[in-house]
């Protein structure tokens, strides 16, 4: 019988980092994670006081791209002023936001899978089955990307108990 330590995948050791990253940002950023028993989600990230640090939603979906929406086409839901680079996007998004905003109130998708709500950079983004996700940076997306269905289940279980104060 040997006494050998099982070998870490590069994958698991990635996602590990990645999570690192997520926490020692989190941490940087006075987030921290809370137990499921705390209030209920639907917060929405309001980074910079706008959703998603002022970038449009509709967008990713139009343009395939992030865009900084104007102050003059903008829009108050969920507690949250949205910004949009046109009124036609502004429209689209008053008429059916649930279609359009991002999923987890705009926070890192991989952060809330991971128990945090964290701040995103719009240009970590994907769409997954017609729904936004973004995360907090490049390196994390990559991360959250090696396994995308285990990390949303993670985050759609994880997400109703999360809090920030």
């Amino acid at each position: 019988m040997t006494n050998q330590k099982p070998r870490m995948s590069l994958q698991r050791r990635a996602a590990l980092v990645g999570f690192a990253t997520l926490a020692a940002g989190a941490a940087a950023f006075g987030l921290r994670s809370v137990s499921l028993a705390q209030k209920p989600a639907g917060t929405v990230n309001i980074s910079g006081g706008f959703a998603i640090q002022g970038f449009d939603p509709v967008a990713y979906f139009a343009e395939g791209r992030p865009r900084r929406g104007a102050v003059a086409h903008s829009h108050e839901w969920q507690g949250a002023r949205w910004r949009f680079v046109s009124e036609a996007n502004r429209a689209l998004f008053a008429a059916t936001p649930e279609r359009y905003a991002p999923m987890y109130g705009g926070f890192c998708a991989y952060g809330v899978a991971s128990g945090y709500k964290v701040a995103i950079d719009p240009n970590a983004w994907a769409i997954v089955d017609g729904r936004l996700y973004l995360n907090y940076s490049m390196s994390v997306q990559r991360s959250w990307q090696a396994d995308v269905p285990g990390f949303i289940a993670k985050a759609d279980a994880a997400w109703p108990g999360l809090s920030v104060d």
